[in-house]
């Protein structure tokens, strides 16, 4: 039985792969905190619709399956 890898992705709003972060991630956690960094810093500038950061993960047929849906990652008081 092969062990299957999985990745993350962070998606915007319309669930498209986010324009700034389209990047693959090896854990949930990095794809959360690689999205709490970009907010705290670059994303203070940037649209809501962009701070609306959501997470995928990729299934084993290749398809993505949305795990935590957009939220606004500016908001201090959110926990993921």
């Amino acid at each position: 039985m092969a062990l299957h890898r999985k990745l993350y992705r962070l998606v915007g709003l319309d669930g498209s792969p986010h324009p700034v972060l389209d990047a693959p991630y090896d854990s949930i956690e990095a794809a959360i905190g690689a999205a709490k960094d970009w907010c705290d810093g670059q994303g203070m500038n940037c649209s809501l619709s962009q701070r609306a950061i959501g997470v995928e993960v990729m299934t084993h047929s290749g398809s993505w399956r949305t795990v935590r849906y957009p939220l606004n990652g500016l908001q201090p008081h959110l926990t993921y």
